[in-house]
């Protein structure tokens, strides 16, 4: 390691330390104090807060915004994790915000951590080792995955929101602050508490993105199949494939279904 690579033009602060075997695009801001490790991969556009650790086998994309404290691509907190070259993934345009941690994956899953693009995470937010996170979301401050947690496009977490490893939260989903995940929570669905319940459907987002009213409307009739019924699951799967027809907005509500292992909030 040493304070500067030489070998790249980019914007650096002579306190920086970097390792000259880091991959980093030449218009590429670093402040003071960062470390960037031998394995790091950085592109065009990003910038590096002061104090910043990104170190691992760890990707940026173009346009990320890194500010000051953030560690990313950090071995993973898994006992069973033996120093394997996993790997931690992130998208373009992201921006991460003070003291957030993002792990690289372990052997036991996919062995990478993936963040995809336009994702807002606020100060504090982690995401443990092989976290698959969509495009879009919006973590609030601690906002926090464990292990193994898949998180669709346009989800947002509130404040202090914990997920359970293994869990699913589905695409459009929004959840409270202090939201405690023990089961999945599918596509559109608000949800809060200790732990999760399902409140309706999340239908000022979906208005915001540009649904349609007539799909929102059919949306809040597949909720209420699911949630109000009193139907049992597999009774309301199969009055959820009758209503396809009427609004293709239910297939991914049918697919995350037919996909959950540790069951929906309910």
């Amino acid at each position: 390691m040493r304070q500067v690579n030489t070998k790249v033009k980019v914007n650096i602060h002579p306190t920086a330390v970097i390792d000259p075997r880091a991959r980093i695009a030449t218009d590429v801001e670093i402040g003071p104090y960062a470390v960037i490790g031998e394995h790091v991969e950085i592109g065009s556009g990003c910038s590096i807060g002061a104090h910043a650790v990104i170190t691992g086998h760890t990707r940026l994309g173009i346009n990320n915004r890194i500010y000051q404290f953030v560690s990313l691509g950090e071995a993973p907190q898994d006992k069973k994790y033996s120093g394997e070259p996993t790997r931690l993934e992130i998208g373009d345009h992201n921006t991460i915000r003070e003291f957030c941690t993002f792990n690289r994956g372990t052997a036991q899953d996919v062995g990478v951590t993936r963040l995809g693009d336009h994702n807002w995470m606020m100060a504090y937010t982690h995401l443990a080792h092989d976290c698959q996170v969509g495009s879009h979301t919006v973590f609030a401050n601690n906002a926090q995955l464990a292990g193994h947690v898949h998180v669709g496009d346009y989800a947002i977490l509130g404040g202090f929101t914990a997920v359970h490893q293994h869990c699913r939260i589905g695409a459009h989903t929004i959840t409270g602050l202090g939201t405690i995940v023990l089961q999945d929570i599918p596509p559109y669905v608000r949800a809060s508490g200790n732990s999760a319940q399902p409140y309706g459907i999340n239908a000022e987002g979906l208005r915001r993105r540009g649904f349609a009213a007539e799909t929102i409307t059919g949306l809040k009739r597949a909720y209420r199949t699911l949630y109000r019924s009193g139907l049992t699951l597999n009774e309301a799967t199969s009055e959820l494939e009758r209503q396809l027809a009427q609004c293709p907005a239910v297939q991914p509500l049918l697919d995350f279904l037919a996909a959950s292992t540790r069951g929906i909030i309910r």
